[in-house]
């Protein structure tokens, strides 16, 4: 379904955003938008994502790790890559790509993100619940969390960003032996121009292990 019909009161923060995602999650997605105090907006950076999209970011977080660890070998590599972003060659297929998945920000009226990282950056406070946080985004990322919880979702504890329903890795957060949401392809045609612009844009990106360094 697409976030934009289900959801009207969500945000669509990056112009690659392929904002296409399962009925119920875009349901669940309108639900904690509504739930929102005024002036406060649900704003999507990630939903669905086809494979390409899943392993051209995966690869690229593989070789920033490898950058910043050169010492470590590649079972250590793998461990730490899988902690940021699921692998396409394991049988639970990535959140993103079952259409099960939302990556999301708390913004302000004009788009501008909330603050839920102070005094940290996004990258050394993505753990839900990190130690040490200003007491304004503390407030803020509690009211995302509980936010998303309440609509449904589960929260990837190593991602305050990141909530799913359905998937693999829901399945294991609320202890459920399966899930009921696997691997979902569209019609390319939906998305191609989108890829092509995420494509460009991961050219850009810094590496995040070497931030702060």
């Amino acid at each position: 379904m697409d976030l934009r019909l289900v959801a009207p009161k969500m945000r669509i923060l990056r112009p690659q955003v392929i904002p296409y995602v399962r009925k119920r999650v875009a349901e669940m997605c309108a639900m904690a938008s509504e739930k929102l105090p005024e002036g406060i907006f649900l704003g999507l950076v990630e939903g669905w994502r086809p494979l390409s999209r899943q392993q051209r970011i995966y690869d690229f977080i593989w070789a920033s790790a490898l950058e910043a660890f050169p010492e470590r070998n590649h079972a250590s590599l793998r461990r730490t890559v899988c902690r940021w972003v699921a692998p396409t060659d394991q049988k639970a297929p990535p959140g993103h790509c079952t259409g099960a998945a939302v990556d999301v920000w708390l913004v302000d009226v004009n788009n501008e993100p909330i603050d839920v990282s102070a005094p940290y950056d996004r990258w050394t406070a993505a753990p839900t619940y990190t130690l040490g946080l200003s007491p304004d985004a503390g407030l803020n990322r509690q009211l995302l969390v509980e936010t998303m919880l309440a609509a449904g979702f589960s929260n990837c504890r190593d991602e305050w960003w990141h909530y799913s329903y359905g998937d693999a890795g829901w399945a294991v957060r609320t202890g459920l032996p399966t899930c009921f949401y696997g691997l979902i392809h569209l019609d390319e045609t939906l998305y191609a121009g989108l890829e092509e612009e995420h494509a460009e844009g991961m050219k850009e990106r810094t590496n995040p292990f070497l931030a702060g360094r």
